[in-house]
């Protein structure tokens, strides 16, 4: 029914964000991913996901059309929500997620609150070989030659603390502007932006 929502923030949670579109605020779920993405702008677009219930009516909000077609993946399988999909994004990233599903590691993935081995085995049968070029706009590579100051200058944000998925999207967006910037001014960027 919709495709996304775009305006003002008018609150942001880890768990939720209200964007005022047209001066209707609509509360959306959000993943700490989504969270990481807007808690700092003023303005953001969000990708929605509705849901309708016997007992509620529910907007899932995401940053990227990545990251809302794993949550439509993952709430095709039998035994996952809406709240479980959102838990297991906001656990790993989009492109962990598809190398968790892919390598088959339902060890790795049971380790998302709230979610049992089986359900985890359950996932990954289901959707292995689904997930073949997904995301591929939303993730593509900086420019040849950038990936390596991007690793090295995402290893040192991680050293120093910050979430490896936020630290990411930062640097990624900085090496846009700045195609040519050295590793240390990357990460000097980084520390402002984050």
């Amino acid at each position: 029914m919709y495709e996304y929502i775009s305006g003002p923030v008018a609150e942001v949670a880890p768990a939720y964000a209200v964007i005022d579109a047209g001066g209707v605020g609509y509360y959306l779920h959000i993943s700490l991913e989504t969270f990481s993405a807007i808690e700092h702008t003023e303005t953001a677009r969000l990708y929605v996901h509705y849901v309708v219930r016997e007992d509620a009516q529910l907007l899932y909000g995401f940053a990227t059309k990545t990251e809302r077609e794993l949550f439509r993946h993952l709430i095709s399988v039998s035994g996952v929500g809406g709240n479980t999909a959102r838990m297991i994004l906001s656990t790993y990233s989009p492109r962990e997620l598809q190398g968790i599903i892919t390598s088959g590691n339902a060890v790795l993935l049971k380790n998302v609150k709230g979610l049992g081995l089986k359900t985890a085995q359950k996932i990954i049968v289901e959707l292995s070989g689904k997930l073949t070029g997904l995301g591929e706009a939303d993730t593509a590579l900086p420019a040849a030659g950038n990936g390596e100051k991007l690793e090295e200058a995402l290893a040192a944000l991680v050293m120093l603390g910050f979430a490896k998925t936020a630290a990411e999207k930062a640097l990624r967006g900085i090496l846009r502007e700045n195609p040519g910037a050295s590793v240390e001014d990357l990460v000097r960027m980084g520390l402002k932006s984050l």
